[in-house]
């Protein structure tokens, strides 16, 4: 990290960034107990643990926020891993419910499966570089805004990509005319009167 999660959190404090400190949210992101990331936004030092304890209940707590958003059962989880990672049904289950230890390229398609920033670091990271890796990036918005007006509008309603400009799915004068058609709508005609 470039510096240090004290120094994180005062400078988002400094732009009045509290709403980006919702140890909720903050959790569901880093994988860490809510009660880990209170104690780190209040400069406390959370309980120690091993890498093999992180690495486990990251896990077990990615497993448990996909079946809350999917809606699936764990038995289907472990099938979908199962085919994902190419590994045994009994590793996947073992695996999911934290008792076993996955090696470093099984923790990499892991972090791939589960669509995780960071890749294995997200495991492996202490609770404070964890904690200071998410709010490093919301950090950004507020230190190195976007330049790019489309850019702004994506990072501010939390796209994270956008295919517009390439394989012909809209021409440079589409888009032009699009986003021209979004401003108009939005910016009053000189001479109108607000309605």
């Amino acid at each position: 990290m470039e510096q240090p999660l004290a120094e994180t959190l005062r400078r988002l404090r400094a732009h009045g960034g509290e709403r980006d400190l919702n140890c909720r949210d903050l959790a569901g992101e880093t994988a860490l107990p809510e009660d880990v990331v209170e104690a780190l936004l209040k400069g406390e030092e959370p309980p120690a643990a091993s890498v093999e304890e992180r690495v486990c209940a990251r896990i077990r707590t990615l497993r448990d926020a996909h079946l809350e958003r999917t809606g699936k059962r764990a038995s289907d989880l472990v099938a979908e891993v199962v085919a994902a990672l190419d590994i045994s049904d009994v590793w996947a289950r073992k695996l999911l419910n934290g008792q076993k230890l996955p090696n470093v390229p099984l923790l990499h398609s892991l972090a791939k499966f589960f669509k995780v920033e960071g890749g294995e670091a997200f495991f492996t990271d202490p609770p404070a570089d964890a904690l200071n890796r998410v709010l490093q990036s919301r950090l950004q918005k507020y230190e190195a805004p976007a330049t790019d007006p489309v850019q702004a509008l994506m990072q501010r309603y939390g796209v994270v990509a956008a295919d517009l400009r390439h394989h012909s799915a809209l021409t440079p004068e589409q888009l032009e005319t699009l986003l021209a058609g979004v401003i108009k709508s939005v910016m009053p005609i000189e001479g109108d009167t607000p309605r």
